[in-house]
């Protein structure tokens, strides 16, 4: 315990590095961490398990700086307690390109960053995930290895967002009781006063969506001790409103949108140094604090040195070391079986049916996959035998029903992913990928794997209309960095896609699949994954070749059609299968060339926009699928009114040769 150091010399240390880090960076927000610093002081040093020796300990608390724009508040803290990611030349250069300490926590970037936070929301969000998985690790491994809390720093703006009602309602639904957001109520944002545009009661919000909630002064050590100790009794998700004056000791910013963000100026900063009593020059901590923090930052080693114990005698140890690490195992009998099977049968069915089919042995042999829909799970067609709802009653299932809400999934699976121990995948229609593009996008910067299933993937939709049918789409999650974009032409592309996105370790995947029905265009079993090149000569040119044609999804069946009826005109064609332009774009230059035959005109033929296929068939090559949104009708009427037919096909070959 603090003896000779008293709270608030350890809470004006962070205030200190903070305001020092951003006065000499001339950039960031200060306003955060001098206002939560009492609070944070004494959840680190007191109730935080956490062990700076070993950020990646698999049964620590996990802390989510969800107000990422106050990033000095965490690396204070990580350096404080003594983390090696954090140094004080990285406090120094704060900001600064190569240090550990950018303008927003990155988890990529610096250890003991539980999440990349910033974009406002999504930190709360994606806390929900971790809480989710540390209930779901607990049911399957028990308390000796898996027992542990989520701590979140929500600010007003994260709470305005409404990426943090889906996530809020989620939460209380699923009675997270191990998840603690603690909310920095100073009533600011970058415009002045909550007042100009909100006037919510949180407290009254999180209760109606089943939280339990306490109101505190943020700047008294008693009330936020008995909050704390208070928080990890309840049966439900806890927010505790901690009022807080932002910019804490500030002599004129003080409590003012001006404190949120930006320098202060040296005045300013002089001004903070003599109202929290505090002489010492920049950068400088005394010893004896230094030491309190230090001493105090490894509270939890003796609870991790038990837990390893624990884990070393476990009956689960290789288990639940296999799962943390995101192994799955060699799954390419099982992939390779479903293939036959599919080849052998000759169905024509929708990608996501067949989709369904090869989750239903992928769930089985994989037991860290849990799954989900966006209230459409019987139109993703995600949910199979081994997967039983996930509910408070039985967290060891592993299927979570999200409801309504795109965005909040999406972010709850980057958290899942983070947390270690379970490889999640969901579904919902692609067109709503704009629903929960920020949770999305984050997950690619952080290299989250994650596998998202999105369904009714073209105009082939049909009835529904230009609403519903993804046009852009696509070529939208193609444009984004480490994003693996699969489109499977039919059961057998369908199951390769999957191997390789759940092999996937590095970033999202996305599986785009058909409403439709299509008919098989692999009709030859091969132990190959050939989808793995992203890009493969499916059917080569019977002839003298004169034109390739490549295609994703649904439109290859339609490609190789065209592909007869060119060569009864004389005009041999070669069709290449492109599920995945990522992959394809990591091959080899000369494996690229051979595939696509060289200078030989090209064609693509897809339901979406041009957007991202010049690359491959060049700026003159031909082109057939959507330059406008779709219209509400069958689908095959829907094909003949855009011209993604045969005949188009073969009118833009012809064009070309």
């Amino acid at each position: 315990m603090i003896m000779s150091v008293e709270h608030k010399d350890m809470a004006n240390a962070i205030r200190a590095l903070s305001m020092d880090a951003v006065e000499q960076a001339k950039s960031g927000h200060v306003g955060l961490p001098l206002g939560m610093a009492d609070i944070a002081t004494i959840l680190w040093t007191h109730y935080l398990k956490h062990d700076p020796a070993d950020p990646a300990w698999p049964d620590r608390d996990r802390f989510v700086l969800s107000a990422g724009h106050g990033s000095m508040l965490i690396y204070s803290l990580l350096h404080l307690t003594g983390y090696d990611s954090v140094s004080r030349e990285d406090i120094r250069n704060f900001r600064q390109l190569g240090s550990k300490t950018p303008g927003h926590p990155e988890n990529f970037v610096t250890p003991g960053v539980e999440t990349t936070t910033g974009p406002l929301g999504q930190g709360i969000a994606t806390a929900v995930g971790m809480a989710i998985a540390e209930r779901h690790l607990n049911a399957r491994f028990g308390d000796d290895l898996v027992d542990h809390k989520t701590w979140v720093v929500a600010g007003d703006g994260c709470l305005m967002e409404g990426v943090s009602q889906e996530a809020i309602t989620l939460a209380g639904h699923m009675k997270l009781n191990k998840l603690i957001v603690l909310f920095d109520d100073n009533a600011v944002t970058i415009d002045g006063s909550t007042d100009l545009s909100d006037n919510t009661d949180q407290c009254k919000r999180f209760e109606a969506a089943g939280w339990a909630t306490k109101k505190i002064d943020g700047h008294n050590t008693e009330e936020i001790y008995e909050a704390l100790e208070w928080a990890q009794k309840q049966d439900k998700p806890v927010m505790v409103a901690c009022k807080t004056i932002i910019g804490y000791g500030a002599p004129t910013l003080a409590g003012t949108g001006k404190a949120h963000g930006g320098p202060y100026g040296a005045d300013e900063v002089a001004g903070i140094r003599k109202n929290i009593g505090w002489d010492h020059p920049p950068f400088e901590i005394p010893e004896d604090i230094e030491h309190a923090w230090k001493r105090e930052g490894a509270h939890a080693q003796p609870l991790h040195a038990e837990w390893s114990s624990r884990l070393a005698a476990s009956k689960d140890k290789a288990a639940f070391e296999k799962a943390i690490a995101g192994e799955i195992g060699d799954i390419s009998a099982v992939v390779s079986a479903h293939k036959k099977a599919v080849v052998e049968g000759g169905e024509s069915k929708a990608t996501r049916q067949w989709s369904g089919a090869v989750l239903e042995e992928l769930t089985k042999a994989v037991p860290e996959m849990v799954g989900g829909s966006a209230d459409l799970t019987g139109s993703n067609n995600t949910k199979t035998k081994a997967t039983e709802p996930m509910t408070p009653a039985n967290w060891g299932g592993r299927y979570i029903h999200y409801g309504v809400r795109e965005h909040g999934m999406a972010a709850a699976m980057n958290g899942m992913s983070l947390h270690k121990g379970i490889i999640p995948y969901s579904g919902t229609f692609l067109v709503f990928a704009d629903y929960s593009r920020a949770a999305i996008r984050l997950g690619a910067l952080m290299g989250a794997q994650v596998v998202h299933v999105m369904t009714h993937d073209s105009i082939g939709l049909g009835e529904d209309g230009p609403t519903h049918q993804p046009v852009e789409q696509v070529a939208s999650l193609r444009a984004m960095p480490n994003m693996l974009v699969f489109r499977p032409a039919d059961g057998v592309e369908t199951a390769e896609c999957w191997e390789l996105a759940l092999k996937n370790q590095t970033g999202p995947s996305t599986i785009a699949l058909t409403r439709q029905g299509v008919a098989s265009v692999r009709t030859e079993h091969v132990e190959e994954n050939l989808s793995a090149r992203g890009g493969y000569v499916l059917s080569p040119a019977k002839g003298d070749e004169k034109v390739v044609l490549i295609a994703t999804g649904s439109e290859v069946g339609i490609a190789v059609e065209a592909q007869a009826a060119l060569e009864a005109k004389g005009i041999g064609a070669r069709v290449v299968s492109m599920p995945c332009m990522e992959l394809f774009e990591a091959q080899d230059a000369a494996y690229q060339s051979r595939t696509l035959g060289g200078e030989l005109p090209k064609v693509a033929v897809e339901a979406g926009v041009r957007f991202g296929w010049d690359r491959w068939i060049g700026h003159d090559g031909g082109f057939v699928g959507m330059d406008s949104f779709g219209a509400s009708a069958p689908y095959k009427d829907l094909y003949n009114k855009f011209g993604i037919t045969t005949d188009g096909v073969v009118a833009a070959a012809e064009a070309l040769v």
